[in-house]
């Protein structure tokens, strides 16, 4: 018998399409055959569902660490050095983060102080077409990554300011794939590219600025 609580949400379709989803592999196989989601493998190697609500900033700039395979320098459990979002304290303070969330800025902060080199880009610093470009190039690679911070309305799913990490572009389609680190609430997904970057051009109220 189920307990109180929620078990995941329908995923908004459209304009997402479900990874898992026929559409959704169909994508998937033209992307692989184009060479655009090449940092897809290592990505999804190092999958992680964030573990505090607030923590999809911490999640996927720990999934992206270990995927490029920067060492932490310091233990995770027993003996073994590990990126985990419980761990990614040295821009902002856990409690805070958890009861908070965390900006675009420290997010960017957080890659540099554990190794990773970052261009951050807000979307009044560049345009759609920037975008799509720093898109192609890093799904084309297993060497870089791009992470995004949108706001969730704008693809009809619930909840506000989110970060995940994008696993492939199908330049067919302009369409991205999105590994959302919150799997306990929506799978990985397709979304038309220009829809993203109308999502990620939303100013976060916790700054005044806006989101990149």
């Amino acid at each position: 018998m189920a307990t109180a609580g929620l078990y995941r949400r329908a995923l908004p379709s459209p304009p997402a399409i479900e990874f898992a989803s026929s559409q959704g592999k169909q994508l998937f196989k033209e992307a692989l055959a184009a060479g655009t989601v090449e940092g897809f493998f290592k990505l999804i190697s190092y999958y992680q569902t964030q573990s505090e609500p607030a923590y999809c900033g911490l999640a996927t700039i720990s999934m992206v660490l270990n995927a490029l395979a920067i060492d932490p320098g310091r233990t995770w459990k027993g003996p073994w050095r590990w990126f985990d979002d419980s761990m990614l304290d040295c821009c902002e303070p856990l409690e805070k983060i958890k009861a908070d969330g965390v900006t675009f800025k420290k997010v960017a902060c957080l890659v540099v102080c554990n190794g990773g080199k970052v261009d951050a880009f807000r979307t009044d610093e560049c345009i759609v077409d920037d975008f799509r470009k720093h898109v192609i190039s890093c799904t084309s690679s297993e060497d870089c990554h791009v992470v995004v911070s949108y706001h969730r309305g704008v693809f009809k799913q619930t909840g506000t300011g989110h970060f995940s990490p994008i696993g492939g572009y199908h330049a067919g389609m302009d369409m991205v794939l999105i590994l959302d680190v919150a799997r306990f609430k929506y799978p990985p997904h397709w979304i038309p590219l220009p829809l993203l970057w109308e999502a990620m051009n939303t100013i976060d109220e916790a700054t005044g600025r806006y989101r990149g």
